[in-house]
């Protein structure tokens, strides 16, 4: 960790705040990754991934965040008009000019009385929506707020990129802690100015920095953020039941994980990106939601995004006898992982928009 003083690092909300309810949502369709290979390859089997999850042509951030967002009410059993903030984090909006944020409050009966905005923070857009709406309810400002990171991704034809840049994401109605089913402890971010990943305006996929995204990037910023949460809180990883690392491949949280002192048991069930892939500003909440789905009251759960450009929020969870009443309420983040329907290259192509007739 650097050499600084980590005193105050640690954000805490004046008023104890946690999650309320949670969803996910992830599209039923799915490429494998040696159908990429096949393509641009020649079959050599280089694939990160096992396949990924591709959103329908009539699918897009906004319509995937309401049906995450709705199985976060269906948990969280509270009336919408009570929500006073909707933030949708990703960098995959549909639109350039028209806040995603309005229409799925909109969608979800939440509207007028409401703040609404959108997010964006690669792939650590759904984590800072999430760390807002603690500062509102944590502020006395609101009740409750709807934070939630959902993506397309993007990726050039033929690039790494491909490979992994999936969909979906998770949704977290943030409030009171003693309604919540997971109280948060604190959260700490650490940001730098690293270009490690970018998309100019006009520019159609993103472009990244090869092995560069690795160090200075992922790790420095994993590595801070964690260390310094858990030396603030005064907590060691063999305290952690569970852990959630932003998931850009296979290997990264792996590593970060090892290198921080976390086990493999207390990695597996939040490391999704093998099964569909990463799921950007969804990647590091998703993996939250199906740590949820299997938690226990007592259990404590650290999770650490990160979003190229750079930075990362850390947070760390400590799950409440609430946890029980909410199971079963609402579809798991494994009802749709399991749900697949496989398509090739010419399918998937049609579907993104990759080929084009103007």
């Amino acid at each position: 960790m650097d050499n600084e003083q980590t005193k105050d690092k640690v954000m805490k909300p004046s008023l104890p705040v946690g999650i309320v309810g949670y969803g996910a949502y992830v599209p039923q369709y799915r490429l494998p990754a040696t159908e990429i290979s096949r393509i641009w390859r020649g079959g050599l089997s280089i694939e990160p991934i096992l396949e990924k999850s591709v959103p329908g042509i009539d699918e897009d951030v906004i319509t995937m965040s309401i049906e995450a967002a709705r199985n976060t009410l269906m948990r969280a059993e509270v009336d919408p008009q009570d929500i006073r903030a909707v933030w949708v984090g990703s960098e995959s909006h549909p639109y350039a000019v028209k806040p995603t944020s309005t229409i799925v409050a909109e969608a979800l009966g939440i509207t007028p009385y409401t703040q609404a905005a959108d997010m964006e923070f690669a792939c650590k857009a759904g984590s800072e929506a999430m760390v807002t709406a603690m500062a509102m309810v944590g502020s006395g400002m609101g009740r409750y707020a709807l934070a939630i990171g959902m993506d397309t991704a993007q990726g050039k034809p033929g690039d790494v990129l491909e490979y992994t840049t999936a969909a979906g994401g998770g949704a977290f109605l943030i409030g009171p802690a003693e309604e919540s089913l997971a109280v948060i402890d604190g959260v700490t971010s650490y940001v730098t100015d690293t270009p490690d990943f970018w998309r100019r305006e006009h520019q159609k996929y993103p472009e990244h920095g090869g092995r560069f995204t690795g160090q200075p990037a992922y790790f420095k910023h994993i590595l801070n953020a964690v260390n310094t949460l858990l030396d603030e809180l005064g907590t060691t990883p063999a305290e952690y039941d569970f852990v959630i690392f932003h998931q850009p491949n296979t290997k990264f949280p792996q590593r970060v994980a090892k290198e921080l002192g976390f086990t493999p048991s207390q990695l597996e069930t939040g490391l999704l990106s093998p099964r569909i892939g990463n799921t950007y500003a969804g990647s590091s909440l998703i993996g939250l939601t199906a740590v949820l789905d299997q938690a226990e009251p007592g259990d404590r759960i650290l999770m650490a995004s990160f979003g190229s450009g750079a930075g990362s929020d850390a947070l760390s969870f400590q799950v409440t006898e609430e946890i029980l009443s909410r199971k079963g309420k609402a579809f798991s983040t494994e009802d749709y992982i399991s749900r697949r329907t496989e398509i090739d290259y010419a399918q998937y192509a049609r579907m993104r928009g990759k080929i084009t007739l103007k």
